[in-house]
């Protein structure tokens, strides 16, 4: 090729760098735009509490008005009642319970009713509310502030579980989940809000659907399935083993339930190699139900045993050391990696 047209061949921009905090953001402004049935409600939610802990809902309330964006007392049993009853009513609540382990103060209300009434009414009741929540640790909160308890609500028939580890992923799912007609767990990572990122804040037509995972690398060698946080941490790792000359596929979940068995069980089938990584405690995780079912469709197929990685079984330690060593990161991944690659 010659000078010329080396020069007028154009170049690809680079993909700007953004937060899946301000993905969350978005989606929240373009669902209320788009349909008004979308409301929210919880703690300091509106502008004049300051549009929430983390300011995802910042200027909501003035653009949509105090009747659609509402700041609640600190009742997680008020906030998903009000979010129910607003549902059956045909409203599409966006409820936030402000910290993941503040979910137990709401299970009645979150397992025995909104999960249910489509069931026990007999297919005559929807109930379309997504429940925002967040969680991660790293910010030394403690063990009332930490938790992944996603496979508690995973374990419950009637709620769709997600969460995301990419700008993109984030505005999808929760345009997705506000937009499908049972509840929804929407758990997002505090200690990735403000992670920049090189993708791009999508258009309000964008959705990624609930229940499908994305292959966010692939390779021959290895799978790791995974989600949230970790799906950040795996693919730092899958970076350092491809300098070892191991090939790592990194499935990011998304959706954990319903998980898709069919993207994962066809990577699994294909590298014959499986670890499977989350935050979470291992002991009774989400990770176990995945391994099963690897291990029961693909039984002499496999070339090693699944192995998974999660949280020690142990409430999350404040100190600083301690809870640094309490989950995986990229270095733990990547030396199970190597040792289940050898």
């Amino acid at each position: 090729m010659t000078d010329v047209a080396q020069a007028e061949k154009p170049t690809k921009a680079p993909k700007p760098t953004v937060s899946i905090l301000a993905a969350i953001a978005k989606a929240y402004h373009d669902a209320m735009a788009d349909d008004p049935k979308v409301i929210t409600l919880g703690e300091d939610l509106a502008d004049p509490e300051g549009g929430g802990i983390a300011k995802i809902t910042k200027g909501l309330s003035t653009a949509f008005g105090d009747d659609r964006v509402r700041s609640t007392p600190i009742s997680e049993q008020a906030i998903m009642g009000a979010a129910i009853g607003a549902s059956l009513a045909g409203y599409k609540p966006v409820a936030e319970i402000m910290l993941m382990n503040f979910t137990t103060v709401a299970m009645d209300m979150i397992v025995n009713h909104a999960a249910k009434l489509r069931f026990m009414s007999g297919g005559q009741t929807n109930v379309p509310i997504v429940i925002r929540t967040m969680t991660g640790l790293g910010f030394g909160s403690g063990g009332q502030h930490c938790d992944y308890l996603e496979a508690w609500f995973a374990h419950t028939a009637g709620i769709k579980v997600c969460a995301a580890s990419t700008p993109e992923d984030a505005y999808g799912l929760l345009r997705s989940a506000i937009d499908d007609p049972d509840p929804v767990l929407f758990i997002e990572n505090l200690p990735t809000y403000f992670m920049p990122m090189a993708f791009e804040l999508p258009d309000s037509s964008h959705r990624v659907p609930l229940g499908k995972a994305a292959v966010q690398i692939e390779g021959s060698d290895l799978t790791i399935v995974t989600y949230a946080r970790m799906a950040i941490e795996a693919r730092q790792a899958a970076a350092k083993a491809a300098e070892q000359g191991i090939s790592v596929e990194v499935v990011d979940l998304r959706t954990i339930a319903p998980w898709d068995r069919e993207t994962v069980l066809a990577s699994a089938a294909k590298t014959g190699r499986v670890l499977i990584v989350h935050e979470a405690v291992k002991e009774h995780g989400v990770g176990a139900e995945i391994a099963a079912v690897i291990s029961e469709e693909l039984f002499g197929q496999l070339k090693k045993p699944v192995k998974r990685l999660g949280g020690t079984f142990s409430p999350v330690p404040y100190s600083k050391p301690l809870e640094s060593a309490f989950a995986p990161n990229a270095e733990r991944i990547l030396q199970a990696v190597v040792e289940l690659a050898s």
